[in-house]
């Protein structure tokens, strides 16, 4: 009897700030990878999220939202996209419903690639079906996608059809991780990236964009991990703010975090959390490549 034949290949997720890509990505994952925020711009690594089965593994790539580049740091997370795009074996190119088609960087791009482009118009729960058709005819002349595709993410809506295109797409080749591997990511990457998270969620306007999380201590025994990280702010100002009036803010972020943090290693943990001062490390190069930014 003939086996069937291994299909293994990397899919890179990209599209704008905040159009769904985080969210899909843990869909297409089946785990919570990628932190997923209301704001715009939360992811900045390229985070991978592999998919196994018997004759498939899918390494998923969630990458930041493409941007212009304002310094060093959108700079190294264009970076992360562009490197994704280099090694991709299927592009989903996913917009949203309220796009406002000003990336013509990213589509000139597209255009091209010999890769298999799957186009995908999320957040179609919160649009009417004439508004879906209008974005369908809108794409089909600006991107070469073998298909255009409506979904809801949130809901996890049309992501089955998803799967099915990747795998007719993907080619023939082993398997790149061993099949038991979730992500390429440590352990300590995802406590930071959940810490971060709840700052993006707790604080308002510059503060979040201003923070990088480091996890500087990570002890893990059978019944319970201990952490101790550091929140890098740029000014002296936001780390008033962080802290909050008798430390309350502070505290509340570890509450936050030591929830999600527990869940997501299943077992007890001790945090500690610490801020720091780190001028303008966004525009720091040696602070970038300390934080992991300048790797690819």
């Amino acid at each position: 009897m003939s086996q069937t034949p291994h299909k293994a290949g990397f899919v890179s997720i990209i599209g704008k700030p905040n159009v769904g890509k985080s969210t899909l990505m843990n869909v297409m994952v089946g785990e919570r990878l990628s932190i997923i925020t209301s704001k715009a711009q939360t992811t900045r690594h390229r985070i991978m999220g592999i998919l196994n089965g018997d004759d498939f593994q899918i390494v998923y790539s969630d990458t930041p939202g493409i941007i212009q580049p304002k310094y060093e740091l959108h700079q190294s997370m264009m970076r992360f996209v562009h490197a994704s795009l280099e090694d991709a074996d299927v592009i989903l190119f996913v917009t949203d419903i309220y796009e406002k088609h000003d990336e013509e960087e990213i589509v000139a791009r597209l255009q091209k690639t010999s890769v298999p482009i799957l186009l995908l118009i999320n957040k179609i729960d919160q649009a009417t079906q004439d508004d879906v058709l209008l974005k369908i005819e809108y794409w089909k002349d600006k991107v070469p996608a073998k298909e255009i595709l409506p979904i809801s993410a949130l809901e996890k809506k049309g992501t089955d059809k998803i799967f099915e295109l990747i795998l007719q797409y993907l080619p023939e080749h082993p398997a790149f991780y061993d099949k038991d591997e979730l992500t390429d990511k440590p352990e300590r990457f995802f406590a930071a990236e959940i810490i971060r998270e709840k700052i993006f969620l707790l604080y308002k306007k510059e503060v979040p964009y201003s923070c990088e999380v480091v996890v500087e201590e990570f002890k893990e025994d059978e019944k319970i991990i201990r952490m101790r990280a550091d929140i890098n702010v740029e000014r002296k100002s936001q780390k008033g703010i962080i802290i909050g009036h008798k430390g309350e803010m502070l505290k509340k972020v570890g509450t936050m975090a030591r929830k999600d943090l527990e869940e997501f290693f299943g077992k007890q943990v001790h945090i500690e959390l610490y801020v720091r001062v780190n001028e303008n490390w966004r525009t720091n190069q040696k602070a970038l490549n300390r934080f992991g930014y300048n790797q690819e």
